[in-house]
């Protein structure tokens, strides 16, 4: 009897290495992204999700500042940035951060 056939996504790169409070920065750097491409006028479908993702940026602002200084604390004072750039790739970052910036023009 033939197995089923299955189509799995394609596999995503590994994720570098990341200390904890790296990886704690690097995912709530995205959070505060995610909720500012939710604020964002340019995008928003109406006021309340604003309003709700608004409320939610300041705990992810909140999250983003103590990862920071628990970087800080631990002694972790230089940021690998390629290291991080390539992490939030790997979370699609890209697209998250683009939900953040203006849309094109429309074509008129």
């Amino acid at each position: 009897m033939p197995q089923p056939s299955h189509r799995f996504p394609p596999e995503l790169p590994p994720l570098p290495a990341l200390t904890r409070a790296e990886g704690e920065l690097v995912d709530r750097y995205l959070e505060v992204l995610d909720q500012l491409g939710r604020i964002n006028p340019a995008r928003a479908q109406d006021t309340y999700g604003g309003l709700r993702a608004a409320q939610r940026l300041v705990v992810a602002a909140a999250g983003l500042r103590d990862a920071l200084a628990t970087m800080h604390e631990r002694g972790e004072r230089q940021v690998f940035a390629g290291t991080l750039a390539r992490a939030m790739r790997v979370l699609d970052g890209e697209r998250r951060a683009s939900r953040a910036t203006l849309p094109p023009p429309a074509a008129n």
